[in-house]
């Protein structure tokens, strides 16, 4: 099919995946994305320690001089969830056949919702670990999560990955990578869902949990912002996904419902669980 049928479709920019080079090692801005995704979480979670005016009594669950300690809780639980996450929600029977490749990060292929789960791990460590609140550590970290997924889905943009659904929409994007997958249908207008995902996952959760924090104190209720996030996510990843591509071979693409779906349903009950006992609880946990 030629691009003459669709002559408004916005031909996808052709970002290099790479950032810069030192001879044979390439950084790429996947890679730049999860270190400042991490980075700027580390400094706001610093900020929300060193404002004491949105925590109960204002008093911190605990000092500004753990924090660097929480990052490297977190930096793992990152990497080995997001990588094992991947492994074993998208594309268990490849690994199985190549357990070698399950390592091979560099290669790529991270998964949120695995990503997510190892930084609950990562975070009930670090709470057991230096005796704090492990609701109030999973709130400072789930406040500041929104600023990795917005700096992920940019990445995944910059990648021309992850593309949507085909559709006519005026800022409809023909993706080169699509051509591996429909080589018989492509090239098409396709939507441009990473933004979708930035604009909702990463901006706008981040400054709806900004407001519950700043504005309505919900810090003074531990739990209450780790819900809050676990179902804004859920709900915005649940909605991107009616118009992101999904994968056809996949065991939970059916009909309406996709793996992203599938996933993130258990996330909005667990949110309204941790929402509502957050409410029932007046004292840290």
């Amino acid at each position: 099919m030629s691009l003459l049928a669709f002559p408004f479709a916005i031909p996808f920019p052709g970002l290099d995946p790479v950032a810069f080079s030192f001879g044979p090692i390439s950084v790429k801005w996947y890679g730049l994305a999860y270190m400042a995704g991490l980075l700027l979480g580390w400094l706001y979670i610093r900020r929300l320690l060193a404002t004491p005016r949105v925590w109960a009594k204002d008093t911190p669950p605990f000092g500004i001089e753990r924090v660097d300690d929480l990052l490297l809780y977190m930096t793992l639980g990152v990497i080995v969830g997001g990588r094992l996450g991947f492994v074993l929600f998208y594309e268990p029977g490849f690994y199985l056949a190549h357990p070698l490749d399950i390592p091979a990060v560099w290669k790529g292929g991270m998964a949120f919702h695995g990503a997510l789960l190892g930084c609950g791990a990562a975070v009930w460590l670090f709470a057991r670990n230096n005796a704090v609140s492990p609701f109030s550590t999973m709130d400072l970290c789930a406040a500041a999560v929104p600023i990795g997924l917005l700096f992920g889905r940019l990445a995944n943009f910059i990648n021309g990955e992850l593309w949507g659904r085909v559709t006519t929409v005026p800022w409809a994007m023909v993706f080169p990578e699509a051509k591996l997958y429909f080589p018989n249908s492509e090239p098409q207008p396709r939507h441009p869902s990473q933004l979708y995902e930035a604009a909702l996952e990463g901006l706008a959760l981040f400054l709806i949990l900004r407001v519950l924090t700043h504005n309505m104190r919900t810090l003074e209720r531990p739990g209450l912002v780790t819900g809050a996030f676990l179902a804004g996510y859920g709900v915005f990843r649940s909605f991107a996904e009616f118009f992101r591509q999904p994968d056809p071979l996949h065991p939970l693409t059916y009909y309406w419902l996709t793996p992203g779906i599938a996933y993130s349903i258990p996330m909005v009950l667990l949110g309204l669980w941790f929402m509502r006992r957050a409410r029932a609880t007046a004292a840290p946990a």
